[in-house]
């Protein structure tokens, strides 16, 4: 109702005749109730709709067994299991310090079970000094969109703990470094890692080709830059590493066009990722360890070159669509869903 309301406030949107009309269209041409119109496709901009993909062909390829194999799928969507795994290879992942599957937390060779808070804050206040770090970032081990995620301050951990500890109790986290973002990157947004999403699809004569490339960044104080948890996205262009000159809030969060951060005001046209050509070496690279035929990567730009953080079996679609002007203009997204009909 919410992301409605927005469609229904938004003085940008075609004429009421239009709007039937491609709502017509679309149901014929794509055998479903284009809901999603409503998300975007309705602006004065876009003139090409037909070229987005729809909700059953974002879900095609989130969910088709022809793209996705289970025991890969588990692997990419368990933050642990990745993070072990990207341990064992060439993918470069920030370094855990521990983790915990409810009461038994893991730290190098070392179990130890805790069932109290005052245990919790020694256990950390503990890890703080063996890696003589100044914060951790906590992530559920299956969590998604940045939900539950945040930074634990070595000078915060009791007030800290005191708030989020029973949550990590009864859950499964990850503790790992916090990066050190590049400083162009800073000159946008230095409260949170804005990360790339880049997103792979291997294709029908099996070569690998980025299909997709967008970058989110944090607003406020916020520890994550998640679109769906409140933080906004702009298209790269993928052969140059260039931001494209929109960001793009998703309808939940107001579905605002933006051309510069809103906090630090710098303008997103053209600025130029650092080490993009390398993140895009390190996706590629990281296929061919888990060679899942669709898989969304996100990569941090820190001072010293590229991190992938996490992976992820079902990349949110319609922030591509909206990236690119329209999915199904990629040829080798054409191409797959033809074979899978």
């Amino acid at each position: 109702m919410n992301r409605f309301k927005v469609f229904l406030r938004d003085k940008n949107k075609k004429s009421v005749f239009r709007i039937i009309k491609e709502v017509l269209i679309l149901t014929y041409k794509k055998k479903e109730i284009p809901f999603y119109y409503f998300k975007y496709l309705y602006r004065r901009g876009v003139t090409n709709y037909l070229d987005y993909l729809s909700l059953k062909e974002q879900r095609t390829l989130q969910t088709h067994p022809k793209l996705h194999r289970q025991d890969l799928v588990t692997i990419l969507d368990n933050k642990l299991e990745f993070a072990l795994l990207a341990k064992g290879s060439n993918i470069k992942v920030p370094e855990v310090i521990s983790y915990n599957l409810k009461s038994k937390f893991y730290f190098d060779s070392e179990i130890s079970e805790i069932f109290e808070l005052d245990e919790l804050i020694c256990f950390y206040e503990e890890r703080f000094i063996a890696s003589k770090l100044d914060s951790l970032f906590m992530r559920p081990i299956d969590g998604n969109s940045g939900v539950g995620c945040f930074k634990l301050y070595k000078d915060k951990v009791q007030q800290q703990l005191s708030n989020f500890g029973e949550t990590i109790l009864k859950s499964n986290y990850i503790a790992s470094e916090v990066i050190k973002q590049h400083s162009d990157i800073d000159r946008i947004h230095p409260n949170c890692i804005n990360t790339l999403r880049l997103v792979t699809l291997i294709k029908e004569d099996e070569t690998t080709e980025i299909i997709s490339a967008f970058m989110r960044f944090g607003v406020g104080n916020s520890d994550v830059d998640n679109a769906s948890s409140g933080g906004f996205f702009a298209g790269i262009n993928i052969n140059e590493g260039t931001l494209k000159k929109k960001g793009h809030f998703l309808p939940q969060f107001g579905g605002a066009e933006i051309y510069v951060h809103p906090d630090s005001g710098f303008p997103l046209q053209g600025f130029k990722i650092p080490y993009y050509k390398e993140a895009c070496e390190a996706v590629l690279g990281a296929v061919k360890v888990i060679p899942d035929r669709l898989i969304g990567w996100d990569v941090a730009i820190s001072i010293d070159g590229p991190l992938i953080i996490e992976a992820n079996s079902q990349p949110h679609m319609q922030m591509s669509n909206i990236a690119h002007g329209g999915m199904l203009k990629n040829k080798a997204v054409r191409d797959v869903l033809k074979k899978l009909s």
